[in-house]
C-alpha cells in the first residue's frame, strides 16, 4: 500500500466519516511485521508532536513531548501511524456523541444515521471502512467500562480489551487509573493477536503494569475449541436485551456446541446487581481527580490571563470542557467530598472486590463466559438524544462487569439486525487472552463459512 495514496483516501474518508481528531504520518522504520499495515490511534494515545486532545477542547494545542510505550512497540515494527481517532471526550460516553465542544460526531459505516459507538468510535468505524476498501489496518483503542468492546460490536468488528495491566499506559491520558486499558480493534482476529503479541508486557515507567510472561498469541489461533468449557450468564438474556439479539447469540451457542465446547448456564446475581453502580462511582471519582490539572497554564487550552488564579480556572474549564466532562467531574467531586467518601467511594470499592471473588469462582469451573456485547444494535442519532444520561449509562451493563474485574474480553461479530451488526462478548479469566482468541477464530470462521 502507498502511504501517500492512503493519505488522500484518509482526508476524503474523514471528511464524510469524520474518524479521526487529527491526521498524521509518522513512521520510524521501514521493517518488521508491521511494515505492510497503517495504525490509526485513539486521541487518548500520546504520539511525539502530535495533537493529543483525548477528545476534548480543554487539551486544544497539546503536543506530547514522548511517544506512548506502546506507540514506540508499534513504531518498532515498522507501522506507519497514520492519525489520532474520534472519540467522547476524555472516553466519557457510549456513543461518541460527548466528543469535544466543535469537534465532529463519527458516523456509523453501515449507515450515517447509527452512532459508531463510544468511546473508541472513530477507531471501530474506520477498522471496518478500511476492511472494505482493502487498507491493512489496525486500531488502538483504550476501554475504561467498555470503549472498545461497544464501538466494536456497533461497527462489525473485532475489538480485544486485555487484562488490566498487561498492556503498558504509559502516555495514555488518563479517565480513570483503575480501570484504563489499551487494546486492538481489527478486521481478522489474527489482526488482533499480532497486534497484542506486540504491545503486551511490562515496562518500568508504568508502576502497575504486570510482569508476566507474554506468549505467541497467533500460535493457538488454529486450536480447536473441543472441550472447553463455557458458560452464559443467565441475567445478561432478560428484560431490556433486544430478542433478535437474543437469538443471534442463542444461534451461536449451538454452533459453538457442535464444534464440542460444553455448555452450561450460570447466575452472577452481584456483578448484574451492581455493577452499573460501582462502576460510575468509582470512575467518576478517578476522573474528577485526574481532569483536575487541566487549568489552562500546564496543557492546551489558554485563556488570557486576568483575574486570579480561580476565576483564570474557572473560565478556562468553562469554555474547555463540554456539557458531560462537567457533570463527571461534578458528580465524582460530589462522591469525594468529606462525609459521603465512606457512602459512596468505600462502598463501590467493597462491592468491586465482591464482584471480582464472583468471577473468580465462575473461573474455577469454566473457561470462558458469554453475554451479549450490547442490549442493542447501534442506535440512530434520534434515538440517543431521547435518551436520559441515566439510561445512557445503562447501555454499559454488560460490559461494566468485566471492566471492573479488570478481566479480558472481546466482542465478536455474530450476525445482523436491521443491515446493523450484533455483537457476543466472551469473558475469559485474568491473562487468559489465548482463550479468548481461540474462541474467537472459531467464531470468525463460522462467519467466512
Amino acid at each position: 500500500m502507498n502511504i501517500n495514496t492512503t493519505q488522500q483516501q484518509l482526508e476524503k474518508i474523514n471528511e464524510e466519516y469524520h474518524y479521526f481528531n487529527k491526521l498524521c504520518n509518522v513512521q520510524t522504520k521501514k521493517t518488521g511485521k508491521l511494515k505492510d499495515y497503517v495504525i490509526s490511534v485513539k486521541d487518548a494515545l500520546c504520539v511525539k508532536d502530535v495533537e493529543t486532545k483525548g477528545g476534548s477542547a480543554i487539551l486544544e494545542g497539546y503536543k506530547p513531548l514522548f511517544n506512548a510505550t506502546v506507540i514506540e512497540k508499534l513504531l518498532a515494527e515498522g507501522a506507519t501511524i497514520i492519525g489520532k481517532t474520534s472519540q467522547d471526550a476524555f472516553g466519557f460516553g457510549t456513543f461518541s456523541t460527548n466528543v469535544g465542544n466543535n469537534m465532529q460526531i463519527p458516523l456509523n459505516p453501515f449507515d450515517k444515521n447509527h452512532s459508531t459507538g463510544g468511546s473508541s468510535g472513530g477507531a471501530a468505524g474506520f477498522t471496518q471502512l478500511a476492511k472494505k476498501k482493502g487498507i491493512k489496518h489496525i486500531a488502538l483503542g483504550e476501554s475504561t467500562g467498555g470503549s472498545i468492546a461497544a464501538p466494536a460490536s456497533f461497527c462489525g468488528v473485532y475489538g480485544l480489551t486485555p487484562t488490566y495491566s498487561l498492556v503498558s499506559r504509559y502516555g495514555l491520558l488518563d479517565y480513570a487509573n483503575s480501570l484504563d486499558k489499551i487494546g486492538p480493534i481489527a478486521a481478522s482476529v489474527k489482526e488482533l493477536a499480532m497486534c497484542l503479541s506486540i504491545i503486551a508486557g511490562h515496562d518500568e515507567k508504568d508502576a502497575t503494569s504486570s510482569k508476566t510472561s507474554i506468549p505467541d498469541y497467533e500460535k493457538g489461533l488454529s486450536k480447536p475449541i473441543k472441550g472447553m468449557k463455557i458458560a452464559v450468564i443467565k441475567e445478561c438474556f432478560g428484560k431490556g436485551i433486544d430478542p433478535a439479539i437474543k437469538q443471534n447469540i442463542l444461534e451461536t451457542i449451538e454452533t459453538l456446541k457442535k464444534q464440542g465446547a460444553t455448555i452450561e448456564e450460570i447466575s452472577l446475581p452481584t456483578t448484574t446487581e451492581y455493577a452499573l453502580e460501582a462502576y460510575y462511582i468509582l470512575a467518576m471519582c478517578e476522573a474528577s481527580t485526574n481532569l483536575a490539572k487541566y487549568c489552562g497554564i500546564r496543557y492546551g487550552r489558554h485563556e488570557k490571563l486576568e483575574g486570579n488564579f480561580n476565576q483564570y480556572f474557572s473560565k478556562v474549564r468553562s469554555h474547555g470542557f463540554n456539557k458531560e466532562e462537567k457533570r463527571r467531574i461534578l458528580l465524582g467531586t460530589f462522591a469525594r467530598m468529606s462525609g459521603y467518601r465512606d457512602a459512596y467511594y468505600i462502598k463501590a470499592a467493597k462491592v468491586r472486590t465482591l464482584i471480582i471473588q464472583e468471577y473468580k469462582k465462575a473461573f474455577e469451573k469454566y473457561d470462558i463466559l458469554i453475554s451479549p456485547t450490547m442490549p442493542m444494535v447501534a442506535p440512530t442519532f434520534d434515538e440517543i438524544k431521547r435518551l436520559t444520561p441515566l439510561q445512557h449509562y445503562m447501555v454499559d451493563l454488560m460490559t461494566v462487569g468485566p471492566s471492573l474485574a479488570g478481566l479480558p474480553h472481546i466482542s465478536c461479530p455474530t450476525g445482523f439486525k436491521d443491515n446493523m451488526p450484533i455483537g457476543t462478548m466472551f469473558i475469559a479469566d485474568h491473562f487468559q487472552e489465548e482463550k479468548l482468541l481461540q474462541i474467537a477464530s472459531s467464531i470468525e470462521e463460522l462467519n467466512h463459512g
